[in-house]
């Protein structure tokens, strides 16, 4: 299909009723129009698992919460009980790559935004709405996404929804004042990140239990929980697991109430097993784009802050990323957290979105929102599926203990440009082989993974 087409379709799917968009849909063959859906150079462990995808929506409220918003300029914090819509995608029975929906979405920066307004749009996806979930391999282990400043829980539709094909309970959260339709003070985003985590995984493990009486009984193994945070989601979940903030921060949250979060001032929950932490900001010592230049040794966190992080950890950024910044930024916290096992997942010329759905066709009008999802560098339906890959290899071998995965991320050499392919007749790998593992030839370009273990 020509790209003038696609977008032609897409916008006319926005407009039309769900039954055509179904229509639109009804044959499971990959479509460049689904996000997630794998190009014919996908590496292996893209692929959709053998499940189908169920959907549905909660509504969470967690109650007696600082209202940042509202925050005085002097004196205590009012509280409010604080609202959460979480999306959750499961195995559910039938046939994988079956199923059709529309995630409804808005582009924008906050509700009074004049140069990008909330401009609604759809998002296609291979899942069934409250479907009757799957009762075989279960319960899953459980995984929690957290978009970025602003963001929607719709955001990485395309990791959700292949986690859960895999055998996987997804629970995408949006944040509160974080979203493209609500975005409000910055400060509130600082402090709820990872207290939205640890309360939503408190939640999934409630709803998820055998005798809960909700749709999800039986489903969730919180005590297997990986979090998955893209930009500010990042910084929550490295925050959530383990990796306490340093003092010169406190100054940024009214009323010293980021303290909580700083280093020995809070336990992490143990059900946490794993962090995937797509292009994390604050690690930048200049902690730019706050109107704010200083920050510890590493950004927010400070080398105390950063040792304590213990559990497995990958790290997926561009090595152009103007925003958490590579060199001195994403590299120094991969770097420094030296009592962690920890993955990074490096590409080449790309910038801050190595994580998002491609670009919406109703963001074709406005550059900010075209740039919120796009990589000038890179093909994002590219990006996506290599995403996939690893995260399911990393997911796979963290979460469920499979050995088999491990091949997938103890690559040979760590720069993917430097592979040499060594075949004998029969197609077998040769001693000096360093083909990357999952990747059919010529297609592992411009990627870098590197691996590092606690001290």
């Amino acid at each position: 299909m020509k790209r003038s087409s696609l977008y032609l379709t897409l916008a006319l799917l926005s407009l039309t009723p769900l039954g055509v968009a179904g229509a639109q849909l009804a044959a499971t063959a990959p479509s460049q129009s689904v996000p997630g859906d794998a190009r014919p150079d996908a590496p292996e462990l893209s692929a959709r698992g053998p499940y189908a995808v169920g959907v549905r929506t909660l509504t969470l409220t967690n109650p007696g919460q600082l209202d940042i918003v509202k925050a005085p300029k002097e004196g205590e914090i009012p509280r409010y009980d604080r609202p959460l819509t979480v999306e959750v995608w499961y195995p559910a029975v039938g046939a994988s790559g079956s199923g059709v929906t529309t995630y409804r979405d808005v582009l924008g920066s906050g509700p009074n935004d004049p140069k990008r307004p909330n401009t609604p749009f759809l998002t296609l996806g291979r899942a069934t709405r409250d479907a009757a979930p799957s009762a075989q391999g279960g319960p899953y282990p459980l995984v929690i996404v957290s978009h970025g400043y602003p963001g929607s829980r719709y955001l990485m539709s395309y990791l959700t929804e292949n986690l859960a094909s895999k055998g996987y309970v997804v629970a995408s959260i949006d944040h509160t004042d974080s979203t493209h339709g609500d975005k409000a003070a910055f400060a509130s985003t600082l402090l709820n990140r990872p207290l939205d985590d640890n309360f939503v995984l408190g939640e999934m493990a409630r709803l998820g239990a055998a005798d809960s009486g909700s749709p999800l009984s039986g489903l969730v193994d919180a005590d297997r929980t990986a979090l998955v945070g893209y930009s500010m989601g990042g910084y929550g979940a490295l925050n959530a697991a383990g990796a306490g903030f340093g003092p010169e921060m406190v100054p940024l949250v009214p009323n010293g109430a980021l303290k909580q979060r700083q280093t020995g001032a809070y336990t992490v929950d143990p059900r946490i097993k794993a962090v995937v932490a797509f292009a994390p900001w604050g690690g930048d010592a200049a902690v730019r784009g706050i109107g704010v230049n200083f920050g510890g040794k590493y950004g927010f966190w400070d080398e105390a802050g950063l040792a304590n992080l213990k559990v497995p950890t990958m790290f997926v950024v561009g090595d152009r990323d103007d925003v958490a910044q590579y060199e001195g930024g994403v590299k120094s916290l991969f770097e420094n957290a030296v009592n962690a096992e920890r993955y990074m997942v490096v590409y080449e010329n790309a910038s801050h979105n190595s994580a998002p759905n491609p670009p919406p066709a109703a963001s074709l009008n406005s550059f900010d929102d075209y740039m919120h999802y796009a990589e000038p560098a890179w093909d994002m339906a590219r990006l996506n599926n290599l995403n996939q890959h690893f995260v399911t290899a990393f997911l796979n071998l963290k979460l469920k203990g499979m050995q088999g995965a491990a091949p997938y991320l103890n690559v040979p050499t760590p720069r993917s440009n430097d592979i040499k392919v060594s075949r004998n007749a029969d197609g077998s790998p040769k001693a000096d082989d360093t083909s990357w593992a999952g990747f059919k030839n010529r297609t592992a370009r411009g990627i870098e993974l590197y691996r590092m273990m606690p001290r």
